[in-house]
């Protein structure tokens, strides 16, 4: 049992909520200062509730909670504001990136990084930017900040990455040399030209070529530290695609 705790002013966002007995939710929250965290929101599903508008998916909240358990018990919750309601390809990709939260992060492990790059894949999707650019780019600090980052700048003998280079990307081993760019050379690599991973490292996916071959890597990397659990955005979002 962690020590008992009492938080305050703690910006949040909610990761996901579940009914709790009749009138209360469990909300799984990420918090800048601690990680995610279970909270016990008590009376919030009431109709007079001062919580029942505020505890809301994908909106910046500042919260305050107690306690000493597994899950905690919620305060106070008010609104950041700033943030727009997200709707249609935005908000399917605002639930897979908390889906990736909840799956690939351990309970009250802060992660300040990961929590700014969070707010900045939020902020960007609800300002209507273009989806796979700011996906990739939280799915690479997702990686990083949990210790899976991929390795960019050298291959697995640690020479530098030449971007007129194709690779194969073998998980946990790295990129390797091979001879073209079509094909798997080895099972469980994935091929990857030269000018992607460079361009990873530098964060510029202004390259059609770059966000093909990152969807891919990065997708690889991402379903290996999953060990196999499925993703029901993706699945949903599959099933969207194919209506």
């Amino acid at each position: 049992m962690s020590p008992r705790q009492r938080v305050a002013e703690q910006p949040a966002w909610i990761l996901h909520a579940t009914p709790w007995r009749e009138t209360s939710l469990i909300v799984e929250i990420f918090a800048r200062d601690h990680g995610r965290v279970a909270l016990s929101a008590k009376g919030a599903r009431r109709p007079m509730s001062a919580l029942r508008g505020v505890l809301m998916a994908f909106q910046p909240l500042v919260l305050d909670w107690s306690g000493g358990g597994e899950v905690k018990t919620l305060v106070r919750g008010e609104w950041r504001g700033g943030q727009a309601l997200l709707g249609g390809q935005a908000l399917l990709c605002a639930y897979y990136v908390n889906e990736l939260l909840l799956k690939l992060t351990a309970r009250e492990d802060p992660h300040p990084a990961l929590f700014a790059a969070y707010e900045t894949a939020m902020t960007a999707l609800g300002r209507g930017e273009s989806l796979p650019p700011l996906l990739r780019r939280f799915e690479l600090a997702l990686l990083r900040e949990l210790g899976y980052g991929a390795m960019l700048d050298s291959d697995g003998d640690g020479r530098p990455i030449q971007p007129g280079q194709p690779y194969l990307y073998i998980i946990e081993r790295g990129p390797r040399p091979c001879a073209a760019h079509a094909g798997r050379a080895e099972k469980g690599g994935v091929t990857v030209a030269g000018q992607t991973l460079v361009d990873l490292a530098a964060g510029d996916f202004s390259r059609a070529a770059t966000l093909y071959d990152a969807r891919r890597l990065l997708g690889a990397l991402i379903n290996h530290h999953l060990g196999g659990r499925p993703l029901q955005s993706r699945r949903v979002f599959k099933e969207l695609q194919e209506l």
